[in-house]
């Protein structure tokens, strides 16, 4: 099987990404990386890339990243599988991979039960079934019906709205367990909310919830902007009240039910993870 990987670097190229993905025939997979661009990178960013040490002087091309990741010998096997195995499209940021791997390695081979919303060309679908091995289980949500051809074993796809509740509620219903949850969806600042009203709380006690491309939050043309009240970002920072409502002096902050099974909050450059856990009033000790 061939397949294509999208690397995604900045704003600026989202028409040249657009473009690419038009030329790209249903169900088609290439043998190639299509980039957005093919231009010199190492005057913008020199930073690493995950744990990798990128030695930018050698940096002409995209592709010159790429061949520096392949060969670093750090890479995690969500890496190996998406730039070394043949799969149908993926498009992630390149320093996506090392959060996935530090949140989502304790359950492997442990057979979880997967959502992403957000299916694409159907690649990150066959990228989580590799990675999470055998017994998992991973279900694609999205709005275009073309995507159920992408169906295989141990993958399956559900077609509706990440905004739509009552979609959400029949998705709950018959999913009764979900252990990890990836919004990847429309990234319009209340679809994320929505989503994470909804499916939130149906997240297992153990499980793990992720959100991507929150930069879209500063968007404009999403439903956001910086310090917009109607961001997602701005909405999600009330979760760091919530894990500390325990210890809260007033009658404006008390627990909740968030209080009680977000044990963690992780933010990143685009994405928020929350380990869900079973939560109650800490206490100290003096020893």
């Amino acid at each position: 099987m061939l397949h294509t990987v999208l690397l995604g670097i900045g704003e600026d190229s989202i028409d040249i990404i657009n473009h690419a993905i038009r030329e790209l025939k249903e169900n088609t997979i290439i043998d190639a990386i299509v980039f957005d661009n093919d231009k010199l990178c190492s005057s913008y960013i020199r930073n690493k890339i995950g744990p990798h040490n990128i030695n930018w002087d050698e940096v002409q091309t995209n592709q010159d990243i790429v061949n520096q990741i392949i060969d670093s010998g750090t890479m995690n096997d969500l890496e190996k599988f998406t730039y070394l195995c043949p799969h149908r499209t993926i498009y992630k940021w390149l320093h996506y991979f090392e959060i996935y791997e530090r949140h989502f390695a304790k359950y492997r081979n442990t057979s979880p039960i997967v959502m992403e919303i957000g299916v694409f060309k159907g690649g990150s679908l066959q990228m989580w079934k590799n990675y999470f091995g055998e017994g998992a289980k991973i279900i694609g949500i999205d709005i275009d019906d073309s995507v159920k051809s992408f169906e295989e074993e141990a993958i399956s796809i559900e077609i509706g709205s990440q905004e739509d509740r009552h979609f959400l509620k029949y998705l709950k219903e018959k999913y009764p367990h979900i252990d990890i949850l990836i919004d990847d969806g429309g990234h319009m600042t209340h679809q994320q909310i929505i989503t994470f009203e909804e499916m939130f709380p149906h997240i297992s006690y153990g499980g793990t919830y992720l959100c991507e491309d929150l930069h879209t939050s500063y968007w404009y043309d999403y439903g956001g902007g910086y310090k917009s009240p109607d961001s997602y970002i701005e909405y999600s920072k009330n979760f760091i009240d919530y894990i500390h409502a325990w210890h809260s002096r007033s009658a404006d902050l008390q627990e909740n039910e968030y209080s009680r099974s977000m044990h963690s909050l992780h933010y990143y450059d685009s994405i928020l993870v929350i380990e869900k856990e079973k939560m109650g009033v800490p206490f100290s000790m003096k020893f």
